[in-house]
């Protein structure tokens, strides 16, 4: 589907709506008082359509006063992010540059995600990991102000790094099941040699012991998957340092057909795609190559002119301000 219309007619509300609407937040803010008109105390999204043959609808309410309610199929999810059990959305924005652009913390994030897709039952491992890395600062900064011994921070030390080896495993897994695919893709669309490197190891007891002394005087945890990164290369070449915005680009891309492959083989369907102004910063070899590799499922594209598009659309929508239209 491609959806055309002219800067600030709505393509990206359009498109931010679908994916509210399948995994139950904005990819844009997490503030949903944000996605409510200007002047307007509520809105509302709401789609139909099947998955496989199962029939689907979806509805996702937002108001001021009484927060953020989902039905799918009129049944209340006790969360609306538990759409996302139901329905796999990718979305590209420009502002996804930053997963290769930006620190260590975008890309554990966005790799962190994957993995809560890709293996839901070790989704909350993440959020488990942060949580006893911060009781463990906390009682760092109880034992270097006297309040504590150090027999009270071994356990916490021994949760971290059980935790910590579990999600450097698990991140692993994620990265070597992406890798080959990324590579492809990034291949297919003019990035050469193109690798995924994660950097860092298990903690162990011995190496958090070794460097308590430092912890306590900063009183944090020094070590551990928190503080790891993933390298995205090309040639060699980090692209986060070395590469060009378009060459960014491209890798943002390919990890996203990466992902996408990879989701489609561990669910009964294909995600659902959303492109948001993508078409513009490639040239038109790349533009061909980008649509040619796109999954056989449903892609919503957005676009300013209709011939950014090197094939004829599916379907095609045109968006003027608070108007969307067919053709």
């Amino acid at each position: 589907m491609l959806v055309v219309g002219a800067n600030g007619a709505g393509k990206t509300n359009l498109l931010e709506s679908l994916h509210l609407v399948t995994q139950g937040f904005s990819p844009r803010t997490r503030s949903d008082a944000q996605l409510i008109r200007f002047g307007r105390d509520a809105a509302r999204t709401q789609v139909r359509g099947t998955r496989g043959e199962r029939a689907l609808e979806i509805r996702v309410d937002l108001s001021k006063t009484d927060g953020k309610r989902a039905l799918l199929n009129g049944a209340r999810l006790s969360a609306a992010e538990q759409l996302r059990r139901e329905i796999q959305t990718l979305v590209f924005t420009p502002e996804r540059l930053v997963v290769v652009k930006g620190g260590p913390a975008a890309r554990r994030a966005y790799f962190d995600r994957v993995l809560g897709r890709v293996s839901p039952a070790r989704s909350q491992l993440p959020a488990e990991y942060a949580a006893v890395v911060g009781q463990r600062n906390a009682s760092l900064r109880r034992l270097a102000a006297g309040y504590s011994d150090r027999d009270a921070l071994a356990p916490w030390t021994e949760r971290v790094v059980a935790l910590g080896g579990e999600l450097v495993a698990a991140r692993l897994e994620v990265i070597g099941a992406l890798g080959e695919g990324f590579r492809t893709y990034a291949d297919e669309l003019g990035l050469s040699d193109a690798r995924l490197s994660y950097e860092g190891e298990a903690p162990s007891v011995i190496e958090l012991e070794a460097r308590l002394e430092r912890d306590l005087e900063r009183g944090t945890t020094g070590a551990g998957p928190h503080l790891h990164d993933v390298t995205v290369t090309c040639a060699s070449r980090d692209l986060r340092s070395f590469g060009s915005q378009g060459e960014q680009r491209l890798a943002v891309l390919a990890l996203l057909l990466a992902e996408t492959q990879l989701l489609a083989s561990r669910w009964d369907a294909t995600p659902l795609v959303l492109l948001d102004d993508v078409l513009s910063e490639l040239d038109p070899d790349r533009r061909t190559a980008l649509v040619r590799l796109l999954p056989a499922g449903q892609t919503v594209i957005t676009s300013t002119t209709r011939d950014a598009l090197p094939r004829e659309p599916a379907q095609l929508l045109t968006v003027t301000p608070g108007r969307v239209e067919q053709g």
